[in-house]
């Protein structure tokens, strides 16, 4: 059996029609197949590949890391170098208030953890998240998410989640002295890319000060310069009480993080020990490609090209068949008058060799967010592809 035979008969499936796309090795923006296909990853899959695929200070940070040691205990109890010098780099971008970071598996864990923590930390219960948020597809993360579709299956979910409108200032008026936490993506991701106003965040920020609710941001995805920002809450003038990232965190390696004010997360301390538990989380290798990764945006500038190479993709996909370009930075959706109209056009690009995607609860818009290492050259050649995928569609 190939490995095509081989991936339909012994690896889960989460759909009927899955992409099939055949990967010998990746480099940079580009995947290459085992019959010398080659593909410019526009997608960076789904946010990860921020600094670009294999990149190679990433490698050598896990080929140094690799000579020394792998796991070695579950978290939080051996003082690792990895782990403690990605957490300085990690709090040396973020305000001071944000300085103590718990390092976990992926985004999903990244949720989990921060639910936790401000249930602990308020004594309450209630927890407000977003119509069409998502958080991830563990129960707890699936219980914040913001689409009956993903959720109906699997309730009963967690209690005491209410849902509020992303943007409605009036929804706001929901947040009450009972809400431990209102976590919100601060670029809705998997809704569109839907961007609100600076205004609405102060506010959010002002509500939850004066009810005494954790404000959790959920950056798993527009985190690490996707943006145009090291954060997206930069962009709006606030800071949370909890940051979650995880995605371009790790250059390709699985890793994630929440991060808090010492004082809120030392609350895992005490009345239980060991309040959250991972066992692989902020795994050395992981670790030092994450800091890798951190090292190699503030070294080649990649974050601040990000709004030049925004603007010169939205200049040149221009198309009659194209209704609006929503953006923050490379984190982009480009809409379609429907489904079956992108899908047509998404399936062409990918035989011409260029990779996008839609989004799980907008499937009218193309996602493009391609790693932040692409160059003027190659958003000219992909956007001549996607223009000739919408007239061949």
């Amino acid at each position: 059996m190939n490995n095509r035979q081989l991936f339909l008969s012994h690896l889960a499936q989460t759909t009927d029609f899955p992409l099939m796309i055949e990967v010998e090795k990746a480099e940079g923006i580009f995947l290459f197949g085992p019959k010398g296909e080659k593909y410019m990853d526009l997608i960076s899959g789904i946010g990860v590949s921020n600094v670009g695929h294999r990149h190679p200070k990433v490698l050598e940070a896990i080929q140094n890391q690799l000579e020394k040691y792998l796991h070695l205990m579950v978290y939080g109890e051996y003082v690792q170098s990895p782990q403690v010098l990605l957490a300085k780099a990690l709090t040396d971008t973020l305000p001071s208030h944000l300085n103590n970071v718990y390092l976990v598996n992926s985004g999903s864990e990244a949720v989990e953890g921060a639910l936790k923590l401000a249930k602990r930390f308020t004594n309450r219960r209630e927890i407000l998240s977003c119509v069409n948020a998502y958080h991830g597809s563990s129960h707890g993360s699936l219980s914040v998410g913001g689409n009956e579709i993903f959720k109906r299956a699997y309730r009963p979910l967690l209690p005491g989640i209410k849902n509020i409108v992303y943007g409605s200032y009036s929804d706001l008026a929901q947040i009450t002295e009972n809400t431990a936490a209102i976590i919100i993506e601060t670029i809705q991701g998997e809704a569109g890319i839907r961007v609100a106003c600076k205004e609405y965040f102060q506010a959010l920020r002002k509500k939850c000060d004066e009810t005494g609710t954790l404000l959790i941001l959920d950056e798993i995805q527009a985190g690490f310069g996707r943006t145009g920002k090291f954060w997206a809450f930069e962009h709006f003038g606030i800071v949370p009480d909890i940051l979650v990232c995880a995605k371009g965190m790790g250059g390709g390696m699985p890793i994630g993080a929440f991060i808090a004010n010492k004082e809120v997360m030392g609350v895992f301390k005490n009345n239980p020990l060991l309040g959250h538990i991972t066992t692989f989380g902020g795994h050395p290798v992981s670790a030092a490609a994450s800091l890798a990764t951190i090292n190699a945006l503030k070294e080649e500038k990649l974050i601040e090209q990000v709004e030049a190479k925004a603007n010169l993709f939205k200049s040149l996909l221009i198309h009659p068949k194209i209704m609006e370009i929503r953006n923050k930075g490379l984190m982009m959706a480009v809409q379609f008058e429907s489904f079956e109209m992108l899908k047509k056009i998404i399936d062409r690009a990918i035989e011409l060799g260029v990779i996008t995607d839609w989004f799980l609860f907008c499937d009218d818009s193309m996602r493009i967010a391609p790693p932040l290492v692409i160059s003027e050259e190659e958003i000219r050649e992909a956007c001549q592809i996607i223009l000739r995928a919408m007239e061949e569609a």
